[in-house]
């Protein structure tokens, strides 16, 4: 006969299983035990005993007055059913008669998650999670990197270089993942075994500075042998335990430093300036800890890449789904993709009037379209002012959230996040009170200003001391850490709203004056940009420097933003630029990406004159 104190719990716990989202019909419990005589006449009231059940797990019985057992919930949501491991509750009823201690594994069924989503879970017992950090201690490696960035005001050459230090982790492939910002604008990258002395050589494979992620190889065999690889889990459910591992400043030996789930939700990527998927965990990660794993269970749960600033013991992880559209880019396109955009900027429809307005019916809910980049293919299929109700059959809420998990709820752009380039989406449209389905492609939209230029040289042309270069966020950076305000109005505000009206086009920017006879009283001039060469309207920056370089008349003139001119006798300018450049120790008038076979004939022609 089974304890009263356990019927008691299992009584307890059956009132207290419930769907994540309380809209289960009719439940049934079943109760399975290794050895099913000592059950027969001794079930608790309301549970019953299937013939099988394949979601039992196998059971022992540590001592005679301690029993485990497993305990399973089938819920139903219209007739269908989804299955998704949850987690172990323990019940301790200390002071009980007969049994002090039952646990009970409980599996509750769950409605159909979102599409692109993997969410199981996996929860093993203490020892079992140790052990498995223990694994992960033979793949954490420790990544030294030697890096220079660009000058973007001189932007001929680089600052000073500097060593930084961060953490990785081996995939399958014999490959390392870590964060991009690591290895961002690297000149050389070293990698450490955990317990070893030696460095090995890596090479960066593939770097994703919006999802700040890289893939590293290393040549040498030996650096390999022991090593483990970690496979990726799912994400995990709040106040799941998740063990971030890594290399954190204040000492060389790996930490393992343990936290909670507190948070799933798009989030601010630093690195990237984009906004994707992130897991918030109650954890400090450091200088030092970005790229490391965070392991839940046997398996990886996301990669650290970044903390709360001001605030204490909050950091973030980037979870699965992420790390997979990364790397699944990179092995089917051989480099990184990106991510997609529907090239739109919405509005929340939560005001009643505004839903009336566009005769939104009362059960109707979804987002305003304000915007469309005209590089997307929306802009060839949707109108300003149409509301977008639904994105692939899942319905967009008016605040713009679609449902997530346990009543969590997120942003729709997460769906179209998730999406492959060129992949197609179905989206359900109301325009003029009328319902329609439409198509579109989806795509990775480059914005008119970029938001990072990592690993490449800036461009720039220089004529008669005149610095041209095209607008991007890392100019508008080396104004500081309060850019936003300390940098131009004007250029700040471009920089963030503005959209390319073509492919290939840039916002060109005079940057500054470099003093000469020439172009003395153009000071002045600096920052503003530059719309027309002698009348042509600029794409580019290779565009003007075409336009110069070709220039038939005697007199060259620049239109510049606020009806602002510059002219210049071209001839005379010519022989300016070669003196500037010669005074300043510039080595070339142009960055390598604007010369070409012609131009660099040029180049020569008028060194050797």
């Amino acid at each position: 006969m089974q304890s009263l104190a356990f019927r008691r719990a299992v009584r307890k716990l059956s009132s207290s299983v419930r769907p994540a989202n309380g809209t289960s019909t009719s439940s049934s419990f079943y109760i399975q035990h290794h050895n099913h005589r000592h059950l027969r006449s001794s079930l608790p009231h309301g549970l019953k005993r299937p013939p099988h059940s394949p979601l039992s797990v196998p059971i022992t019985k540590p001592t005679p007055i301690f029993s485990t057992y497993s305990l399973t919930t089938t819920a139903f949501w219209d007739n269908s059913t989804t299955k998704i491991n949850q987690t172990n509750d323990e019940i301790d009823y200390s002071g009980a008669t007969i049994c002090n201690y039952n646990s009970v594994e409980v599996e509750p069924v769950r409605p159909p998650l979102l599409r692109g989503f993997d969410c199981t879970t996996t929860r093993t017992t203490e020892s079992d999670a140790y052990s498995a950090i223990d694994f992960a201690l033979d793949s954490v490696v420790k990544i030294f990197t030697v890096s220079s960035s660009p000058n973007y005001f001189l932007p001929w050459q680089n600052k000073p270089q500097r060593e930084t230090m961060g953490s990785g982790f081996v995939i399958p492939g014999k490959r390392i993942l870590t964060n991009a910002h690591v290895v961002a604008d690297h000149t050389f990258v070293l990698v450490r075994k955990h317990g070893s002395p030696t460095k090995y050589k890596a090479e960066v494979k593939a770097v994703g500075h919006e999802c700040d992620l890289a893939i590293l190889v290393v040549e040498s065999e030996e650096f390999w042998q022991g090593m483990n690889y970690l496979e990726f889990g799912g994400i995990p459910f709040l106040q799941e335990a998740v063990a971030v591992v890594g290399y954190p400043q204040g000492g060389d030996n790996i930490s393992v430093t343990k936290g909670v789930v507190s948070r799933v939700e798009p989030t601010q990527y630093v690195h990237g300036a984009t906004q994707l998927m992130a897991i918030q965990i109650d954890a400090a990660i450091n200088p030092g800890n970005s790229g490391g794993p965070a392991i839940m269970g046997n398996k990886v749960a996301g990669v650290a890449f970044q903390n709360l600033s001001g605030a204490e013991n909050i950091g973030y992880i980037i979870p699965v789904p992420v790390i997979k559209h990364f790397i699944s880019g990179v092995e089917d396109c051989g480099k990184y993709v990106g991510f997609c955009s529907m090239g739109l900027s919405c509005q929340s429809m939560e005001n009643v009037q505004l839903r009336e307005h566009f005769r939104m019916r009362p059960e109707m809910t979804g987002v305003l379209v304000s915007k469309i980049n005209p590089l997307s293919d929306a802009h060839k299929i949707l109108k300003k002012d149409d509301i977008i109700l639904a994105f692939d059959g899942v319905s967009i809420a008016n605040d713009g959230t679609v449902p997530f998990r346990n009543r969590e709820r997120i942003t729709f752009d997460h769906l179209v996040s998730i999406k492959k380039p060129n992949d197609k989406a179905e989206v359900r449209v109301l325009r003029d009170g009328k319902e329609y389905d439409f198509s579109i492609t989806l795509q990775h939209l480059q914005a008119l200003v970029p938001v990072h230029q990592f690993d490449k040289l800036p461009s720039y042309y220089i004529f008669a001391g005149l610095v041209f270069v095209p607008l991007t966020q890392p100019y508008l950076h080396e104004y500081g850490e309060d850019w936003y305000n300390a940098s131009p109005r004007r250029l700040c505000e471009r920089a963030l709203r503005e959209l390319p009206k073509k492919a290939g086009e840039q916002f060109v920017i005079l940057s500054q004056v470099l003093m000469d006879d020439i172009n003395a009283g153009y000071e002045r001039l600096a920052e503003l940009q530059v719309k027309k060469v002698n009348g042509v309207e600029i794409e580019n920056l290779k565009h003007l420097c075409q336009l110069v370089e070709n220039c038939n008349e005697e007199n060259l003139r620049f239109d510049l933003d606020d009806d602002r001119v510059v002219a210049l006798n071209f001839q005379k300018a010519k022989l300016a630029t070669s003196r500037i450049l010669k005074r300043h120790r510039i080595l070339s008038a142009m960055s390598s990406d604007l010369i070409n076979k012609q131009t660099d004939e040029q180049i020569v022609a008028s060194r050797k004159n």
